[in-house]
């Protein structure tokens, strides 16, 4: 993989319209996304929504596509790239749910534990999406914490740096926002 500054210099370029540049870009993060993207779907299971190179590929068009996004280097655009995973994926569930309304509420963890293909699990994802978005309007850092660290798979000292924080205040956002969406979803 391409060193810190190498990427950068891809994002600035790219982020100029250089095509070819964004084309390295995605080639010198595919590995990296492929992971991120992994975790997301390992930790709901088998998933009938999306496969690893689905969530990747969809992801990357939407970057790709992705107008006025000023992204400063890797952290940023994994942050970013973090995002946007977590939009296909609420997307997805809200057509699967759109395609069969009905039935009960179901328990959610925020490790999205047991979330599977069924119309349970598209709902699951929409309510942590509507928990984090009601979260944003309280505290948006504490709800940024969560999109780095689950959606985005950055460790605490990543976070740290991308929103230019302690790891003590990562650690003590983190723990408030697993207790604030364990009520949330209740």
């Amino acid at each position: 993989m391409r060193g810190e500054a190498d990427i950068t210099d891809l994002l600035h370029r790219a982020q100029r319209g250089d095509s070819e540049a964004a084309d390295a870009l995605f080639a010198a993060t595919y590995r990296e996304l492929r992971r991120l993207a992994r975790a997301r779907l390992r930790a709901g299971g088998r998933s009938a929504l999306l496969d690893t190179t689905s969530l990747v590929h969809e992801s990357y068009l939407r970057l790709a596509s992705a107008r006025n996004v000023q992204i400063q280097d890797r952290i940023h655009f994994m942050r970013y790239a973090g995002r946007v995973m977590r939009s296909v994926i609420v997307d997805l569930a809200r057509r699967h749910v759109a395609g069969r309304r009905g039935g009960g509420a179901a328990h959610v963890s925020l490790t999205m534990r047991g979330v599977d293909g069924s119309a349970a699990g598209a709902r699951q994802i929409l309510s942590v999406h509507e928990a984090l978005e009601d979260m944003a309007r309280l505290d948006p850092r504490m709800t940024r914490v969560v999109e780095l660290r689950y959606f985005g798979g950055l460790n605490e000292p990543e976070i740290a740096e991308a929103l230019d924080v302690t790891e003590r205040t990562v650690r003590r956002d983190w723990q408030k926002a697993r207790l604030w969406l364990a009520e949330a979803l209740k």
